[in-house]
């Protein structure tokens, strides 16, 4: 199937309070390769902590005169249309995206969005962890960096087509409603936000 992979790198880890400071999506065809790549960093208008930065690697010096997010999020939700949206922790980087599509009543992908950590737990029960890093070693998908979005997006894309394929025993993909049982939760997708009309003060005449 086809679909698209991503990940965000952000601040901190407070949707709404921390701001994300780079979005990195792969578009898998299905075959299961990557297809097309959408990798921006996105100026969050703070400054990066240093906790952050030891993680990602991503300092305040990359960051200056890279896009805003209202920049960014428009082309974001053209890129993704209505494909599956897959991310690793989805809630994470979904309630992040959610917090700026609100704010800034922009686009949205409008696919279903899939988590592949429960649905790793199930395809791969008795692990010692599921970090994204541990499924990808245990899975022998060739990796380097750890913690940029363009990179940890093609890594959660790489493990979810290897789980479609081993739900698929007979050549017959699982459908979409089987696949978000699996994760155990609802159906997710992005709001989809209208814009509204600002309003205009009025002069006392």
């Amino acid at each position: 199937m086809r679909f698209i992979a991503f990940d965000l790198e952000t601040t901190g880890t407070l949707p709404g309070v921390d701001q994300i400071a780079e979005i990195g999506a792969v578009m898998f065809n299905e075959q299961g390769a990557p297809e097309l790549i959408f990798a921006t960093l996105i100026n969050p208008g703070i400054p990066m902590p240093e906790a952050a930065s030891r993680v990602n690697g991503i300092t305040d010096e990359m960051l200056a005169g890279q896009p805003k997010i209202t920049d960014v999020l428009d082309a974001f939700a053209e890129f993704c249309g209505d494909h599956i949206m897959v991310a690793h922790n989805a809630a994470f980087d979904s309630q992040f995206l959610i917090a700026d599509i609100k704010k800034h009543e922009t686009l949205a992908p409008r696919g279903v969005i899939l988590d592949t950590l429960p649905l790793a737990r199930k395809v791969y029960p008795g692990l010692a962890n599921y970090k994204l890093g541990t499924l990808v070693q245990h899975l022998g998908i060739p990796s380097g960096t750890f913690h940029r979005a363009e990179e940890d997006a093609a890594y959660c894309g790489h493990l979810f087509h290897k789980m479609v394929t081993r739900l698929s025993p007979n050549g017959v993909e699982p459908t979409l409603a089987t696949l978000i049982s699996l994760t155990g939760k609802p159906e997710q997708r992005f709001p989809q936000i209208e814009k509204q009309p600002k309003q205009l003060g009025l002069l006392d005449l």
